[in-house]
């Protein structure tokens, strides 16, 4: 079980996201700030043959909108995905490939990312 409360850093600044109980059946824990403005989410799913496990960041905010100018709430998310057949794979292993994608994903992999580049 994932400890209660989670901490996150966001532009230098921890945000404690406090055990919110869970929403789904495939959701394994549900952690948000007191504000609702950060919130932590981890799942599985489980098919026949696979097992999808996600972390997932999400921010909300209120931002105008740029053609109406009316203010509305946004939110946007980050996540992890690990996506395995049921066998064949240690957890030795994925780890060594999530830990090598973290360690990829540098500024400069990140902002090309996010400009679309391929």
């Amino acid at each position: 079980m994932f400890a209660d409360p989670q901490t996150v850093t966001v532009n230098a600044v921890a945000q404690t996201c406090a055990r919110q109980g869970t929403s789904s059946p495939e959701t394994l824990g549900r952690f948000a700030t007191a504000d609702g403005t950060y919130e932590v989410s981890i799942r599985q799913n489980k098919t026949a043959n696979r097992f999808r496990r996600e972390y997932r960041l999400t921010q909300k905010k209120v931002a105008a909108d740029p053609i109406s100018s009316i203010n509305k709430e946004v939110s946007t998310s980050v996540m992890i995905v690990v996506d395995e057949p049921r066998w064949g794979f240690s957890d030795t292993e994925i780890g060594y490939l999530t830990a090598a994608v973290i360690a990829a994903f540098t500024n400069t992999t990140r902002d090309k990312l996010l400009a679309g580049e391929s």
